[in-house]
């Protein structure tokens, strides 16, 4: 009886949970449908709205087909390497400088860390074009090395794995300095291991930054040889006509790459999000 009541009072919960995800998925149900649709038919089906608006019953891949022809794979390629770059060197410094305000002792350590939360409520577009000018003057236009160095330090990811480390039990740090251990000993043999899903999660951060950017790699990266994903997919773009169709089927692959991740890691995600908050 007990949980009968308790499934009643959660069914409002599931319903309203179950229309917001639908809310959620009707977007992209739409550019999933008209990536296999010629790009003219894209909004014939829009008004009046049924239910052909979000599906078809004839789907064909030619705008998948069609993508071969573009700078698309050169710039999702682009796009793996600065992304999996980003994640292995930021994680490094992220992971170290949340390991510094966590547990080492050293005046200021309250003030390094606020700057570092201000830091990341900075939104990135509105310092990008006088940074790109710095990078310009360093010779680092069109180059891998200029498009990374922005996404390394995340103020977001030291928060949160400095949020789990500030949890893990101070006396474990003691003893291993009483047993001589070293900060960094301390840091890679008990913090880094102890705090995986916090790692994971941050690597997430790390990823989703870089392969979102747009603005940046649209100042940096301007060469055919160092486009990125998003900037190839705006330029798929005529300058009299879009082909919504092959826009839309980019879309859908640039998509696919960091859901297929983050499907495959959400329970690390989830896990850093809600430890990260204990203390």
């Amino acid at each position: 009886m007990r949980a009968f009541t308790t499934h009643r009072r959660r069914l409002p919960l599931t319903i309203l949970a179950a229309a917001v995800g639908i809310l959620f998925a009707i977007p992209l149900l739409w550019v999933l449908t008209n990536s296999l649709r010629p790009g003219a038919e894209t909004f014939g089906t829009i008004s009046p709205l049924g239910w052909e608006t979000f599906l078809t019953l004839t789907p064909n891949v030619d705008n998948y087909t069609a993508l071969a022809g573009t700078s698309l794979g050169r710039g999702i390629l682009n796009s793996i390497i600065v992304s999996v770059a980003t994640v292995a060197v930021g994680l490094v410094i992220c992971a170290m400088a949340a390991f510094a305000l966590a547990a080492l002792p050293f005046r200021g350590r309250s003030a390094v860390f606020s700057v570092i939360v201000l830091s990341f409520l900075i939104p990135f577009d509105a310092i990008a074009i006088p940074l790109a000018d710095v990078f310009r003057t360093w010779n680092l236009q069109n180059t891998f090395t200029g498009l990374i160095l922005p996404g390394l330090g995340n103020g977001m990811a030291i928060f949160l794995l400095r949020q789990f480390f500030l949890a893990v039990p101070e006396d474990l740090a003691e003893a291993a300095r009483l047993d001589g251990l070293g900060w960094w000993g301390i840091f890679s043999r008990i913090y880094a291991p102890l705090a995986r899903p916090a790692m994971i999660g941050a690597a997430l951060m790390l990823f989703l930054f870089q392969w979102q950017a747009y603005v940046w790699p649209l100042l940096i990266g301007t060469d055919s040889e160092h486009i990125l994903g998003p900037v190839a997919l705006a330029n798929m773009q005529g300058q009299f006509s879009v082909d919504y169709g092959l826009m839309f089927a980019g879309a859908v692959v640039l998509i696919a790459v960091p859901l297929v991740i983050i499907l495959t890691l959400q329970r690390y995600f989830i896990q850093s999000v809600t430890t990260s908050g204990l203390k």
